[in-house]
């Protein structure tokens, strides 16, 4: 089996904090997502090799098991081991870091209960139980939940979607409503995979609304920013504004000043508990100062000033 680098996968170094992991990861993430490579395979294989390395590295006690793996690996490399004949088995066999049982939490984008994950990962860090046998030898064991990271558009969030995963052969439609942000948790009961003498897990999508360069987010407000020519802010007029809903007309009120806000009620993020209320939309204008100007135009700006 074959050793994976996770730190080298996400482009950071071994002592790395968990700011930079996390930065490093979240700009990689969308590099490589599949909703900006469509049919591209080989973007796809290296999402999901970056949220793989981001699955352990994030989570404490994944990063020490991995670092002791590492340890080891790379002594035994050292020594002139071949990769082949590794003890694999001392870590196939614990139950987490340091042999202790617990509940594991599959969180990548393509989990590994979703199969996205690789063998590598499953034998190191698969097998934790939730409860112990020998602490509950007479009660069914309890089924895990499993947390899976789901990474949207605001396009997304703004409209509602979907996604269809595929567990224990059984393909499963889940939708995401309208509103969600990052943080929201979306329930699938029995969504998880079956376990053996418990019932079927739970799964909880964890949503992350991946940043949109269009609007900045503020709750259910979004703020964006609208360019306006020197004489429609001095004397007003109207310009277009892109919304999430479609472009409308923004009346500029004469007299606008560079970084003034115009509020467009209900062109906002939808409530997710109330879908058909909205926050707002403010739009920040932007000024924007000719460079060039005819020696007419010179002429009536002096007179301008003259004047005042």
């Amino acid at each position: 089996m074959e050793y994976r680098d996770y730190y080298k996968i996400l482009g950071v170094d071994r002592k790395a904090s968990p700011d930079e992991i996390k930065k490093s990861f979240r700009k990689l993430a969308m590099k490589y997502h599949p909703d900006r490579n469509k049919n591209d395979k080989a973007a796809e294989e290296k999402f999901k090799e970056i949220n793989e390395a981001y699955e352990v590295l994030s989570d404490p006690q994944k990063r020490e098991r991995y670092d002791q793996l590492g340890s080891s690996y790379n002594d035994w490399q050292s020594r002139g081991g071949n990769p082949g004949n590794f003890n694999w088995e001392q870590w196939y066999n614990r139950g987490g870091a340091g042999g202790q049982q617990g509940q594991y939490t599959g969180t990548g984008d393509f989990g590994d209960i979703f199969g996205g994950f690789s063998d590598f990962f499953s034998a190191i860090f698969g097998g934790m139980p939730v409860t112990s046998a020998r602490t509950q030898p007479r009660q069914q064991a309890r089924p895990m939940a499993y947390e899976q990271k789901v990474q949207i558009t605001l396009d997304e969030a703004y409209r509602g979607t979907q996604r269809i995963y595929q567990v224990d052969n059984r393909k499963i439609e889940v939708k995401i409503p309208a509103g969600a942000k990052t943080g929201t948790k979306v329930r699938v009961s029995g969504g998880g995979p079956t376990q053996p003498g418990a019932s079927r897990s739970d799964l909880f999508l964890v949503i992350e609304v991946l940043p949109d360069a269009r609007f900045s987010v503020n709750g259910a407000d979004l703020t964006t920013e609208v360019k306006v020519d020197l004489l429609t802010a001095v004397l007003g007029g109207s310009v277009k504004v892109s919304t999430l809903s479609g472009d409308v007309s923004l009346t500029i009120p004469a007299g606008t000043q560079p970084g003034q806000k115009i509020r467009l009620t209900g062109r906002g993020m939808p409530n997710l508990k109330s879908p058909q209320t909205f926050g707002d939309l403010f739009a920040q204008v932007k000024v924007e100062i000719p460079r060039h100007l005819t020696d007419k135009q010179k002429q009536m700006f002096e007179e301008m000033r003259r004047l005042n």
